[in-house]
């Protein structure tokens, strides 16, 4: 399976947020159209649910809190929802999906729609070597259906964002001019450690590609009471380091600083201290990674593309989930690298510099079939 090559759209500054969005709708309409409808966890889930009288009080307060809490991304929220002339409920649930599938009766859950996202990271910061390479695992339905967003805000900040048709920038990974890059991992907390109607992780990691420092980093996850927990690492270029963020709802954080010992980080929680479902998916990746080489950015490159494992590999090929693309941060070189295919192929589609002298992100290299 093959997707469309991964587009970028450069926007901004705008007079508004919502102008933001709505550039970006309107420029991505058709990708966006064609993932909802082809998006059976929407079609055969969340919209069923959200016409129920079930629905319509959690729908309103996760609309209401993260409206209050984040109002500009909210605006950006329905402008790309304009933009691209798309039901604004569709655009609300793409984006809040997470807090609300555990809220779905069971009985109604549709069986050939798998709920689950999955993403495989390995993190070193070590004499020689400092690098987070990161895998992001979706869908099947989103193959095709991704594109990068260049963002300039009318203070001076750029960022570069890794989006979902329809989602804010980026619930995958992302970098923005102060230095800061970020990539993320679902974790799977049980029912009861759930709260509804907390922020949505869409929100955080939006917020996020506006961190001005990794305090201001984590302070920006601490400050979002979240319904659901997520894993984000945060790499630091200026400061050569990475963190690894567990959350969980109730304000629960880990922070974990990566040393010279590789991180592998699938999805369950590694440090926090959460009831955490049982995913036998992550459990085998976390166990394959473990004995597999990690001396060298190549071995990183091969752990990532490893097919190994036929049931639960770590790099994915359908026919549920699929590994869109694989990213490396390399924090010597001040690079962000795109790679398309198995990492392990080496197949560079995008080459980001980070280079704390440059005001803006400039794009080094777009060359496909440019190898590592």
């Amino acid at each position: 399976m093959e997707g469309k090559l991964l587009e970028m759209f450069e926007v901004g500054p705008c007079e508004d947020d919502y102008q933001l969005g709505f550039l970006i709708g309107q420029r991505f309409c058709n990708q966006i159209r064609s993932r909802l409808a082809g998006d059976l966890i929407l079609q055969n889930q969340l919209l069923p649910f959200a016409r129920t009288p079930h629905a319509q009080p959690l729908l309103k307060a996760l609309s209401e809190t993260n409206q209050k809490k984040f109002p500009r991304y909210w605006a950006e929220l329905l402008g790309t929802a304009d933009g691209s002339g798309v039901p604004v409920l569709d655009i609300i649930l793409v984006n809040f999906r997470k807090e609300i599938l555990p809220f779905i009766s069971k009985t109604t859950m549709n069986s050939n729609a798998d709920t689950t996202d999955d993403c495989s990271d390995v993190l070193i910061v070590g004499d020689s070597m400092a690098i987070a390479a990161h895998n992001e695992d979706a869908n099947v339905a989103l193959v095709g259906h991704t594109y990068l967003i260049k963002g300039k805000l009318s203070n001076g900040l750029s960022f570069i964002a890794y989006t979902y048709a329809g989602e804010l920038p980026s619930c995958a990974f992302g970098l923005n001019s102060q230095g800061l890059a970020f990539t993320l991992n679902s974790v799977p907390p049980v029912e009861d450690e759930i709260v509804p109607a907390g922020i949505g992780r869409n929100f955080v990691s939006r917020d996020l590609l506006e961190a001005t420092s990794t305090a201001d980093a984590l302070a920006r996850i601490r400050s979002s009471e979240v319904s659901v927990g997520h894993s984000y690492n945060l790499i630091d270029i200026q400061k050569r380091m990475i963190l690894n963020v567990e959350t969980a709802s109730k304000s629960r954080v880990s922070v974990h600083e990566v040393g010279t010992t590789p991180f592998f980080h699938a999805n369950m929680y590694l440090h926090l201290q959460v009831q955490q479902v049982h995913d036998e998916n992550s459990i085998s990746r976390q166990k394959r990674a473990a004995v597999l080489p990690q001396g060298s950015k190549t071995d990183f490159l091969s752990l990532l593309g490893d097919t190994e494992d036929t049931k639960y590999p770590i790099y994915m090929t359908g026919p549920t989930l699929y590994t869109l693309c694989t990213t490396v941060i390399d924090l010597d070189e001040r690079t962000l690298t795109i790679i398309e295919g198995n990492p392990k192929y080496g197949k560079v589609s995008h080459v980001f510099s980070m280079s704390s002298n440059e005001l803006n992100l400039k794009l080094v290299n777009h060359a496909e079939g440019t190898h590592l």
